[in-house]
């Protein structure tokens, strides 16, 4: 049942690579937070859908209504500061520095959850930021203040993995699918009519419906590949979307990612993978 969870794990990042890249295009034709609103639109639209048949709006019931709010805030705010960056990043830089996101975590971790952080890790951690600081080369002239926006989505993308953290177990998957999206839609919708502006054309219309689907569908694929794998052994795989990022820019946008930038990114995904392996062997001692 692992192998279950690892496949649905690279699904997962395929469609939020999906996601990234569709959210990237819209951002040259469209307003910011109408691609926010858009992709919230769909999502909760498909969530509902999946949850109603058997739970109707039963699923919108929590156990811990207040973290729940909290998580849908963070995650909000990561995708605001992601659609943000991308208009002028390419999508391997902003996936190489999404890949702070457990370095973040296990820095967090220790004050907010009381797991101590340790020798070890926290060299691994200045490891972290030295390739996220390779790859983004701040002093080359090269450097773009869309990395600060894209660094504050990682730090919002770290507690919302915290807070889901504290609601394991909490709350039925689909009660937790539905709450990742519903609150994002009620908070985007009332600025919509201020800020629309029409797809020009149909090509536009078929994306921006898409940004739904791929976050639904994401987020989906995530939660139910923990139940079938623990996160220790499915963190690994997360690293996986750098591939299909990389691929995605030069198909679409034909961005080919500086060798430094290359060099970076194996070295984040390189810290990422050691403390992703070292919780597994924590967890299998316990």
């Amino acid at each position: 049942m692992r192998l279950l969870g690892v496949a649905l794990m690279c699904g997962a990042m395929l469609c939020f690579t999906g996601l990234d890249t569709s959210s990237k295009w819209l951002g040259l034709r469209l307003p910011l937070l109408e691609i926010v609103w858009a992709r919230y639109a769909g999502a909760t639209l498909i969530a509902l859908a999946a949850a109603r048949p058997w739970t109707g709006w039963r699923a919108l019931s929590s156990r811990r209504p207040a973290l729940q709010a909290l998580r849908s805030a963070l995650l909000l705010l990561a995708s605001a500061c992601v659609v943000a960056a991308l208009r002028s990043l390419q999508l391997a830089e902003s996936a190489t520095i999404s890949f702070l996101t457990p370095i973040f975590v296990a820095l967090a971790a220790g004050p907010l959850l009381g797991e101590r952080v340790g020798r070890e890790r926290m060299i691994v951690i200045m490891v972290g930021f030295v390739g996220v600081v390779i790859a983004v080369q701040p002093g080359a002239g090269l450097f773009q203040p869309a990395v600060l926006l894209a660094v504050a989505g990682v730090a919002s993308n770290a507690g919302y993995v915290l807070v889901t953290r504290k609601l394991a177990g909490v709350d039925p998957p689909l009660t937790t699918l539905v709450w990742s999206q519903v609150p994002g839609f009620a908070l985007t919708t009332p600025f919509v009519p201020w800020i629309w502006r029409a797809p020009p054309s149909a090509g536009v219309w078929l994306v921006l419906g898409g940004l739904g689907a791929f976050a639904a569908a994401g987020h989906a694929l995530l939660i139910v590949a923990h139940r079938y794998a623990p996160a220790p052994a499915l963190t690994p795989f997360t690293y996986t979307q750098l591939l299909w990022m990389i691929v995605a820019g030069f198909v679409v946008f034909g961005d080919v990612p500086p060798p430094m930038t290359l060099v970076g990114a194996a070295l984040v995904v390189a810290c990422g993978a050691w403390l992703a392996l070292r919780e597994r062997r924590s967890h299998g001692k316990a």
